[in-house]
């Protein structure tokens, strides 16, 4: 499978409007990493794996219902929020990370894809003040770090299939990292998803907040 076959096997129920923005992905990123650099070069041509379908896997996990508001943390260029902001056309994203160039990137990117449920801004994770329903991140930091800065961020009331927390997707033995955390946590293998060699050790880290 090329990468927008992969996506589309595993989401079979993408409307036209969404595979056409799926699609839209490969060109646009091509586009801008040329000009910015957000994913190495090496990297760029297993975009809609390593990067894509990697940011899906939380959906994989929870099924985000219409309404909710998702804060994407340490964005870098745009995962795993603008996948799932096109997935999830109904929810809203509010995408942030501290490099203005990364910024740039995602809301050009943004634009390209015609995506009207999606803010970026340039900011740090711990400065934004809102609450959301969950946060996500990818392998920005160490967990421990990471629930520091978010942990007072996620709306009392849970309304989804799981609690209000974090979505951290992060591959390897992570069981060191989340004792030090001492907080309950649920881990989710992605390889019980996707059948591709990249997600043998990638995972979902969830950490409920309420």
């Amino acid at each position: 499978m090329n990468g927008v076959e992969a996506i589309e096997h595993y989401f079979p129920n993408l409307t036209a409007r969404q595979r056409e923005q799926v699609k839209l992905l490969g060109p646009l990123y091509k586009e801008w990493n040329d000009k910015i650099n957000v994913i190495s070069r090496k990297d760029i041509e297993n975009l809609y794996v390593n990067h894509v379908l990697h940011s899906l896997g939380i959906a994989k996990v929870v099924s985000f219902n219409s309404g909710a508001s998702i804060l994407d943390v340490g964005t870098g260029g745009g995962f795993p929020g603008i996948p799932l902001a096109i997935l999830f056309p109904e929810v809203q994203f509010h995408l942030v990370d501290s490099i203005g160039k990364k910024i740039t990137v995602v809301k050009n990117v943004v634009e390209g894809l015609g995506l009207k449920n999606v803010r970026a801004e340039q900011a740090r994770g711990e400065q934004i003040k809102g609450k959301y329903d969950f946060i996500i991140s990818r392998a920005v930091t160490r967990m421990k770090e990471f629930y520091g800065w978010v942990h007072q961020k996620s709306k009392s009331e849970s309304t989804h299939s799981i609690d209000n927390g974090i979505l951290y997707l992060k591959g390897g033995d992570l069981h060191e990292e989340l004792d030090e955390l001492r907080k309950p946590y649920a881990l989710y293998s992605l390889s019980d998803y996707f059948k591709e060699e990249f997600f043998e050790t990638k995972k979902v880290v969830f950490i409920p907040l309420h």
